[in-house]
């Protein structure tokens, strides 16, 4: 099976922005992005990934017929739906950072009977429409968009209730940070839950490399344009001057740290500008776009009673792949 990549070409080099443009971004963000390129590792933060265009292509990869996560996890979740629920209670206030498409919220919400969702999503515009589609599907549930980062701290509307919370974070994104920051996230997650609320989150768990590789580089090439298009939303951020198609995109198995790796490769030695400032890569030299841990189960539910949650229940597959897991705040 082939996905279907739009049309639209990926833009290529763009000029940079001149230093007074940088009033018009977060100075933090600039600071953030420009220090992670600097470093003697370049990287890029993977919330980094999901503009419009990014969160488009990600919705792609998940129905590749390679990314087994989500069609794993949506089945886990009608095998032990009612389970779940009976675990999680009825009337919840969902809260789900980085909302995307807010699919898989919608089909919990109308499980939980869910009086309020909170979707929240680095890409405001993506998500409003998330939203608007949730609203009609579930006319009963009041629902907001709220546009921000969760591991910069997360300000909910002073109306939503403070009982009852359930935050909610399915796909694996966990996996997305290393140890320390994964705690540092929980450790947030179990304040915006407040007493009385818990968390329901997804993992993705060790398997073979070959299934694991396949699933980060798929045959159709959705996850090498998802990769590169992060570079056109830099040149938007930052005013810099990639060029996507310079760049190939590498996804590898690190066993050691039990985790799939994502990079952006040079195809030839580049001067890179952006507002302010620029670097030198050699040809072969990698940008870290993205990892993926794969916790074991005990392991990570060591890490959720190190972020303050307690009474923790897991439900996996029948193969082992993935687990949902819930944890009382």
């Amino acid at each position: 099976m082939s996905v279907a990549i739009p049309s639209r070409q990926l833009p290529g080099a763009q000029l940079p922005a001149s230093p007074a443009a940088l009033h018009l971004q977060p100075l933090a963000r600039w600071r953030e992005i420009t220090g992670a390129l600097l470093a003697p590792q370049a990287s890029i933060s993977p919330k980094y990934f999901y503009d419009q265009r990014g969160s488009e292509l990600f919705e792609a990869i998940t129905r590749l017929p390679e990314y087994y996560l989500t069609r794993t996890e949506r089945a886990l979740m009608r095998r032990h739906g009612g389970a779940i629920a009976e675990a999680v209670g009825t009337g919840r206030v969902v809260i789900e950072p980085g909302a995307g498409s807010c699919v898989k919220a919608q089909a919990l919400c109308r499980r939980l009977r869910a009086t309020h969702f909170v979707g929240v999503d680095i890409s405001a515009d993506y998500l409003r429409g998330a939203i608007e589609r949730l609203r009609m599907a579930l006319p009963g549930v009041d629902a907001r968009a709220v546009a921000g980062d969760i591991t910069a701290g997360l300000q909910l509307p002073p109306d939503i209730p403070r009982q009852r919370r359930l935050v909610f974070y399915p796909g694996s994104s966990i996996g997305n940070f290393d140890p320390l920051q994964a705690l540092a996230l929980l450790v947030q997650m179990r304040a915006l839950a407040l007493e009385g609320g818990a968390l329901l989150i997804g993992i993705d768990l060790p398997k073979d490399r070959a299934m694991l590789e396949a699933a980060y580089d798929d045959a159709a090439g959705v996850t090498a344009a998802f990769n590169r298009n992060v570079l056109v939303h830099l040149n938007r951020l930052i005013g810099s001057d990639f060029d996507p198609r310079q760049w190939q995109h590498l996804a590898l198995f690190n066993q050691a740290a039990s985790r799939i790796e994502m990079h952006l490769q040079a195809r030839a030695a580049q001067r890179v500008r952006w507002t302010g400032g620029g670097r030198d890569f050699a040809a072969g030299e990698r940008i870290h776009t993205e990892n993926s841990y794969k916790h074991p189960l005990p392991a990570f539910t060591a890490l959720l009673r190190q972020a303050g949650f307690a009474s923790v229940q897991s439900w996996t597959d029948a193969r082992g792949w993935y687990a949902v897991v819930h944890a009382r705040a």
